[in-house]
């Protein structure tokens, strides 16, 4: 122990002075680039676009980081060159691991910065106008940040002398028995890549499925399974696979809302039902929220029970819920004003009885 100790102070006294230097310039180079950075920040944020700002943020620490790690090599060097010993001889090693971590830290952090503006928008504008889904670019990012990494880790080994190769051929036939072990996992995931790829819904979509009991709001798409809140608050989780077997309807993507509504009037009033029929389309095609560039139809279409039936058939501007049924409430009750405008009724189920007198038996008939 006091070998150790008399060592390094024997070190230390020999080449204090240059690591000295070597950690100031260090320390100076660290000052300077970070100043140099800040004002390049600056003059990003003054573009219209936020990609440049999320690259400087991004490289800002791992490039900070990267000084330091020059820095003290070059004084282990010294420190190595002026009194070999084995203390040192894992320097190299670990400075080439720090500038593969360095390297693949950085290019994490610029991903997760280009993902946070196709995501988040910004200046750039919303996603939605880039017509870059959310739900897709975090999932291309998690794919290239999962390469880097396995990327980095390979060549990290590669550097400490290890055989790539035989690691690869080892995850080969590790990867076989793996997928013969995990294939609903493999099943879920590629059918996670294939929504993604696809894009059949997004997140924040409503979506419904005729082939099973599916139906709500997508809230996560993750990589196995896909969360849904169904109407009723209720969170439902699917297998992605699942979604590469059935049919998937989309609501939320629908141009217009339907209006398809049938209407009856009574028997007593078919002399005006032309009129009526007339009026009600003249009225459909004044209203500001019907579509008018879609099929619009009102015709006499059956003779009802109770009822001379015509139907109307429409399509709403608005797709949203709440307001298509503000507007078909407003269609009915013109329907209901014109009817009555016209001295007619609705229909609604009746029956009529028809009493006729029997005749009476021969038995019955008084005596002569």
């Amino acid at each position: 122990m006091q070998e150790i100790v008399s060592q390094f102070q024997l070190i230390i006294s020999s080449t204090s002075g240059a690591v000295f230097v070597v950690v100031a310039l260090t320390g100076i180079a660290h000052l300077a680039a970070k100043f140099l950075l800040v004002g390049l920040l600056r003059s990003t944020r003054l573009s219209r676009t936020t990609l440049d700002d999320n690259l400087v943020e991004a490289l800002q620490k791992p490039l900070l980081y990267f000084i330091w790690l020059l820095g003290l090599s070059w004084a282990v060097d010294i420190i190595d060159e002026a009194n070999p010993t084995p203390l040192f001889s894992f320097a190299d090693d670990i400075t080439r691991v720090g500038v593969i971590v360095l390297m693949a830290w950085g290019l994490v952090r610029v991903i997760s910065g280009i993902e946070r503006v196709y995501v988040a928008g910004g200046k750039d504008g919303d996603a939605e106008e880039r017509n870059i889904d959310a739900s897709t670019a975090a999932a291309i990012a998690k794919l290239v940040r999962m390469a880097i990494v396995i990327t980095a880790v390979l060549i990290i080994m590669q550097a400490l002398g290890y055989s790539i190769s035989g690691v690869l051929a080892f995850g080969g036939v590790g990867g076989i028995a793996v997928g013969f072990a995990a294939q609903d996992l493999l099943s879920n995931f590629f059918g996670a890549l294939t929504i993604h790829l696809d894009r059949p819904f997004k997140v924040g979509d409503w979506i419904r499925s005729p082939d099973k009991d599916i139906e709500g709001t997508v809230e996560y798409i993750g990589w196995r399974v896909t969360r849904i809140r169904t109407f009723d608050m209720r969170p439902l989780y699917v297998p992605n696979s699942t979604f590469t077997k059935i049919a998937v309807e989309n609501p939320s993507r629908m141009l217009n809302r339907r209006i398809y509504e049938t209407v009856g009037v009574r028997y007593d009033d078919a002399e005006v039902l032309a009129n009526i029929v007339t009026d009600v389309e003249a009225m459909l095609r004044q209203h500001a929220a019907i579509d008018t560039s879609r099929t619009l139809m009102v015709n006499f279409n059956a003779f009802g029970t109770s009822s001379l039936d015509f139907f109307v058939y429409c399509f709403t501007h608005t797709t949203v819920w709440t307001e298509y049924h503000k507007v078909k409430q407003d269609v009915l009750f013109n329907i209901h004003a014109i009817v009555a405008k016209h001295g007619a009724d609705i229909a609604y189920p009746t029956t009529r009885v028809q009493w006729e007198p029997l005749s009476p038996s021969p038995e019955e008939l008084p005596a002569r």
